[in-house]
């Protein structure tokens, strides 16, 4: 799979339950969320401006997408946690299965990021991403077309220790008509 590919078959709403490890506070936390992933054009003015940002010609991007949420957690059940960002993959010239994405919103700081991605053999999707104060590494595959697994862990700056680790099942959901 190629991230053309990759992209295409997350498109849709997707409900999402995430088990969470914080492992600096010997908590575990449940969370729940409906998870909503758009196609965007290529020159989407957005898509463009954040591929401005990293010195990068928008040319080279493939399937820009915006991911938008809303959950809970009962770790605080009062807080509705919800967010959305811009994501843009830009493959390697040379390897289709691999290449950067960038983001308006960071998953473990929220400021713009950068990750390098790839697609193992077995179609496994990685992003690793480092931060100023954090590193994070998230691991999607798909079970079936509506049915996909996610595993994030967030480690330290250095990458030699995990202070979260989290598993999330995602199951696509029906569009009403």
């Amino acid at each position: 799979m190629e991230i053309t590919e990759f992209v295409e078959r997350s498109v849709g709403n997707w409900r999402s339950q995430r088990s969470a490890h914080h492992l600096a506070f010997s908590h575990f936390e449940a969370i729940e969320s409906e998870i909503e992933i758009l196609s965007l054009s290529l020159d989407d003015l957005e898509v463009v401006e954040l591929c401005k940002s990293y010195d990068i010609d928008p040319k080279t991007a493939v399937s820009p997408f915006r991911m938008s949420w809303s959950g809970t957690t009962d770790w605080d059940e009062k807080e509705v946690m919800e967010g959305t960002c811009i994501l843009v993959p830009i493959p390697d010239a040379t390897n289709l299965k691999r290449g950067k994405l960038l983001r308006d919103r960071g998953y473990a700081e929220t400021m713009a990021a950068a990750g390098n991605y790839h697609i193992t053999e077995d179609d496994t999707f990685v992003l690793v991403t480092e931060y100023d104060r954090a590193a994070a590494e998230e691991k999607i595959w798909f079970v079936n077309p509506n049915v996909r697994c996610r595993v994030s862990l967030i480690k330290t700056s250095a990458g030699t220790g995990v202070v979260t680790a989290s598993f999330s099942s995602e199951i696509r959901q029906a569009i009403e008509k």
